[in-house]
């Protein structure tokens, strides 16, 4: 894997200009949310390591929603855009279901997970993610539980002065309030939110929705473009979460249509959080595993995977391809598996303040670290040197798991 890295007998030089393209997760904000983020933890970071970086809004333009970041490194300049590739409209369209469409969307998606193993299979990857998408079929069956018995204890007091009958059907009144009460605090729970998240990619078993293939092409061509300017040192895609997958697919049709030939800008793909088994097991989730095998071998990128263990939503130092069954049975690079190594890069007081706010935690790939050890999402996004020569002497940590528990039958041959 590293000792085929396509960087390794180049010398390292500096990046003047870079563009990133970011790819969110399942995510209905509006980008400027990641701009705020990115304003405020890179100043941080920079405080915490000693470099100066700033951030000012995009001219202007056709250009995908961006900022513009100066950075200065080591006596190095670079000059950085960074660029979101948004596919909130697409989550909000998903995000439509009223209160007894959710529990159909709940029965079905526990059907498509639970029916051919798939769920038990994820669970023995890793239990954390596993845990996570029970998480809104406990809380969401227990807020039924509530409002049921709150119906009933409604329809026994009214049954004191009306028919019986009548009182418990009058009782059943309290049920829909109740549960809207309950999705107007899903921000504090996150209920709502991972169920749709869940039946998002269930949907199609495992294929995106066509209006998401459309978008992915889009993408394709936005850095198919910025492949083609020589004034950029390196073009570095970003996906975060559902983000990886759709990275993935992304830079898998890119390269295919020979966007990626020259060796102006370096191309590299930093993948964080992934989830990638939550797809790739599904049974009709072909297309992603050929797009995962495909990229895995080719020689025009770099590609790095983030992880942490003390991420509950994501395969932690689990290889996203080998464990999908896609994994090539000769020529496999990447990805290159890290850990963030959230206790070892967090002062103790930060990480147990963080280490119950499971959501947070997902997000601290992008956010500043006390002490960050190599990994730096500001110097790898804004900094001095390619995401190639920077981990051009990196092994994988010590724990990548390559293990795959999907049936044989389901795995590229």
């Amino acid at each position: 894997m590293a000792d085929s890295q396509r960087q390794d007998s180049k010398p390292r030089s500096r990046v003047r200009r870079r563009h990133v393209f970011y790819i969110p997760g399942y995510d209905p904000f509006p980008p400027r949310r990641y701009r705020e983020l990115y304003r405020t933890e890179s100043a941080l970071q920079a405080e915490i390591s000693g470099y100066r970086i700033s951030q000012k809004p995009q001219p202007a333009t056709d250009a995908p929603y961006g900022w513009q970041v100066s950075a200065a490194v080591d006596g190095h300049n670079t000059e950085t855009q960074i660029f979101i590739l948004q596919w909130s409209d697409i989550v909000r369209a998903s995000m439509q279901a009223g209160i007894w469409s959710t529990y159909v969307l709940l029965l079905r998606t526990a059907w498509i997970y639970f029916s051919g193993g798939v769920m038990f299979r994820l669970f023995r990857l890793r239990a954390g993610p596993g845990i996570a998408a029970m998480y809104p079929v406990i809380m969401l069956l227990g807020q039924l539980a509530t409002a049921l018995a709150v119906a009933g204890l409604a329809g026994w007091g009214l049954a004191h002065v009306l028919p019986q009958w009548l009182a418990y059907v009058l009782g059943l009144g309290v049920v829909a309030p109740i549960l809207h009460g309950f999705r107007k605090i899903d921000g504090k729970f996150f209920v709502h939110y991972l169920l749709l998240d869940f039946a998002f990619t269930a949907k199609h078993r495992g294929r995106n929705p066509p209006e998401l293939e459309t978008r992915l092409d889009e993408f394709a061509d936005l850095i198919a473009t910025a492949l083609k300017n020589p004034d950029l040192d390196e073009v570095l895609v970003v996906g975060h979460s559902s983000g990886v997958h759709l990275g993935v697919s992304v830079l898998a049709r890119l390269i295919r249509a020979g966007h990626a030939t020259g060796t102006v800008p370096d191309l590299g793909f930093v993948s964080l959080g992934h989830a990638i088994p939550m797809q790739s097991y599904l049974p009709d989730a072909q297309d992603l595993r050929r797009d995962l095998r495909y990229l895995s071998t080719r020689s025009e990128l770099f590609w790095l995977d983030v992880t942490a263990p003390g991420d509950g939503c994501c395969y932690a130092l689990c290889d996203p391809v080998a464990s999908s069954g896609a994994a090539p049975a000769n020529g496999k690079r990447w990805p290159l598996v890290i850990s963030a190594a959230f206790t070892q890069s967090l002062l103790p007081e930060t990480y147990r303040k963080l280490r119950r706010r499971y959501f947070r935690l997902h997000f601290q790939y992008l956010c500043a670290f006390d002490a960050p050890k190599d990994y730096d999402y500001f110097l790898i996004t804004a900094g001095p040197l390619t995401l190639a020569d920077r981990f051009r002497d990196r092994k994988p940590s010590a724990s990548v798991s390559y293990d795959c528990y999907l049936p044989q039958s389901a795995r590229l041959q």
